[in-house]
């Protein structure tokens, strides 16, 4: 049985930023496609004003999810992205504000309830504040945490650690202490080596040895008088050595077959085996 369906199963980009530059206007920042998809920055103000518009206007239905990024470097260090998704149109879009640590973003909360949970996870882990949010609180960390773990000048180890206390029967909270300091890996090839002096092998770089000078008439048994060892031991030697001729005149073993399995050395008799 096919379900046809009015949504495309690829949807086009095509004129999707001028519909929707139109309809935002001044609220619009900038509008541009990266990495396949469509990104618009609008004014933190008007954020809730824009999104409306999107949802009824424009069709997008269905807010995925709030993400947060951290740039430390500028003013306003974070991005919060909202990923809206429209059924109808089987198309996706970004739209993004930017804040610093203390100016709030308006919640969205009055458009999508699910709102709630995304922006109390954003607030959790980079700590932007959504004005507006009936329950703004932690969700992912504990309630007496310090900080925000997704800023990028957060420390990996954190600031406390807990555990639970035999002694005092309770969980308790203190500093961080390592047993080594953290590393930090660099993932290169141990085949290749490292291309700096690693910790403990701060040693004075050893010469190659010089190579040995070549020979300038190598010397060579053309002879047996050359060998040193005789006639006698040179007879001897013929003897006991099979020569490379010899070695490819004998015939090959056959290989063993089903008929013909390969026969297995004799064990040999001791004198604690019975006659």
């Amino acid at each position: 049985m096919t379900v046809l369906h009015s949504a495309p199963k690829i949807a086009s980009h095509e004129g999707v930023g001028d519909a929707i530059h139109a309809t935002l206007g001044a609220k619009m920042l900038d509008g541009r496609e990266e990495h396949g998809e469509l990104i618009f920055y609008v004014e933190r103000d008007s954020l809730e004003e824009s999104l409306r518009l999107l949802r009824d206007n424009h069709e997008y239905q269905q807010l995925m999810d709030i993400v947060g990024v951290d740039y430390p470097q500028r003013p306003e260090r974070f991005d919060v992205c909202y990923c809206l998704l429209s059924l109808t149109r089987n198309h996706r879009i970004v739209v993004k504000v930017t804040t610093d640590e203390v100016a709030p973003v308006p919640t969205v909360t009055t458009l999508w309830p699910n709102a709630g949970w995304y922006e109390r996870e954003v607030y959790d882990m980079f700590g932007v504040l959504f004005a507006g949010n009936p329950d703004l609180r932690r969700i992912l960390t504990d309630y007496g945490f310090q900080g925000h773990p997704f800023r990028k000048d957060f420390p990996l180890t954190g600031y406390v650690e807990l555990r639970y206390s035999e002694e005092d029967k309770r969980v308790v909270y203190e500093p961080v202490q390592l047993a080594q300091d953290l590393r930090q890996f660099d993932f290169m090839s141990p085949w290749e080596g490292a291309d700096y002096v690693l910790p403990g092998d701060e040693k004075a770089e050893v010469p190659p040895a010089p190579a040995p000078a070549p020979v300038a008439t190598p010397k060579t048994t053309d002879s047996k008088a050359d060998t040193g060892a005789g006639e006698k031991a040179n007879a001897e030697a013929a003897k006991a050595t099979p020569s490379a001729d010899s070695a490819k005149d004998a015939p090959a073993a056959p290989e063993p077959t089903e008929d013909r399995p390969a026969k297995k050395p004799r064990k040999k008799k001791t004198d604690g085996d019975g006659a």
